[in-house]
């Protein structure tokens, strides 16, 4: 409680002069979305040229930010009102396409109340989902002492597999090598497709293989794409659909698997919101580094798994430390264990296991 009581007159590190009447106002305003208020104002304090903000700026701003919110509001529901036919035929082909699509940027998303509730199956295929599965990989050191030609025909025989499944209408499949960076991981896959039975398939095959009979599957995590609950506010730009991934080419891919508190669910949408809001405010300042969000809810021990592809290890370092003073970061349970990939065709992967 004592805790509760200091956040609640917190008033976050300004740029510019405030008057004590301006702060008093700050004050009143949740402690979770605070600092993106108090940031906002000054962005508009400075766009018109004001060094001081006093009360008046405070109501303009809040004046203008209304108003701008109505607006939108006003243009969506006119949007969606007329968008029927053409939305359908859109999202028919891209259930249809398969692989590919849009992933939404590093904090695109959309409200669940676009979704509706109850669709009839037939409703519901024009918006197929995508599983996904990063499955990591850690070979036996007795396969090393193989003779040369027994590990090259192990290998080839797993990329044949592999080969069969990744393509149109079976699976998309991406390869990753960690050999040097984790003791427990040496290479992953990560699949993304439609069904659980091609994964299972799949993995059978691989494990007959030559390689396969000496690999063991260190960790896999299983999930699925959805739409979010939170919007994108701040970068209205990115695509609020996020039931399709279409991974990029950066050179680095850093995946974990995620799960919050239970008291995260216990607060109203409209805190989470606002918590929310600076976590993807913070998000934006890094746009070298690109989000995937799946969900796990139910078909797998954690709630999200995350994939953020970057070419600067650095910046997503920035990003995951910047993250950790958001308000949002005190209702993390677990987001370990964290694997850093590199990005490598299975053939080199596969040779840099020896």
């Amino acid at each position: 409680m004592a805790r509760d009581a200091e956040l609640e007159n917190v008033m976050p590190p300004t740029s510019l002069e405030w008057t004590e009447e301006a702060r008093n106002a700050m004050r009143r305003v949740p402690f979770f979305v605070r600092k993106s208020v108090v940031r906002g104002i000054e962005e508009f304090a400075r766009e018109r040229g004001f060094a001081v903000v006093d009360a008046a700026v405070v109501a303009q701003a809040r004046a203008e930010r209304e108003g701008a919110a109505r607006g939108e509001g006003e243009a969506a529901g006119a949007a969606r009102s007329g968008a029927g036919g053409a939305g359908a035929a859109h999202a028919a082909a891209v259930a249809g396409e398969g692989q590919g699509g849009e992933a939404g940027g590093a904090t695109g998303e959309a409200t669940a109340a676009d979704r509706g509730r109850g669709e009839a199956p037939a409703a519901r295929e024009t918006e197929r989902r995508q599983l996904v599965n990063f499955a990591f990989y850690k070979v036996e050191p007795c396969w090393r002492r193989l003779p040369d030609v027994d590990r090259e025909r192990g290998k080839e025989e797993f990329l044949k597999v592999v080969e069969d499944y990744d393509r149109p209408g079976k699976l998309l499949v991406l390869s990753y090598s960690t050999v040097g960076i984790r003791a427990d991981a040496e290479f992953m896959l990560w699949r993304i497709g439609y069904s659980l039975e091609l994964f299972n398939e799949m993995t059978a095959r691989l494990n007959r293989t030559g390689l396969g009979k000496y690999l063991t599957l260190t960790y896999s995590y299983l999930s699925m794409t959805k739409k979010s609950l939170y919007e994108d506010r701040l970068s209205p730009e990115h695509p609020g659909e996020r039931i399709r991934i279409s991974p990029g080419k950066a050179r680095y891919l850093f995946v974990y698997p995620f799960v919050k508190k239970r008291a995260w669910y216990l607060l109203t949408q409209w805190t989470r919101q606002g918590m929310m809001d600076e976590h993807i405010y913070i998000g934006n300042k890094y746009p070298s580094v690109k989000l995937n969000t799946t969900y796990s809810f139910g078909i797998d021990d954690q709630e999200f798994v995350v994939a953020f592809e970057s070419d600067y290890p650095e910046d997503f370092l920035d990003l995951v430390m910047e993250l950790r003073e958001a308000q949002a970061s005190m209702y993390t349970e677990r987001d370990t264990p964290i694997f850093t990939c590199i990005t490598m065709p299975l053939r080199q992967a596969l040779d840099a296991l020896g």
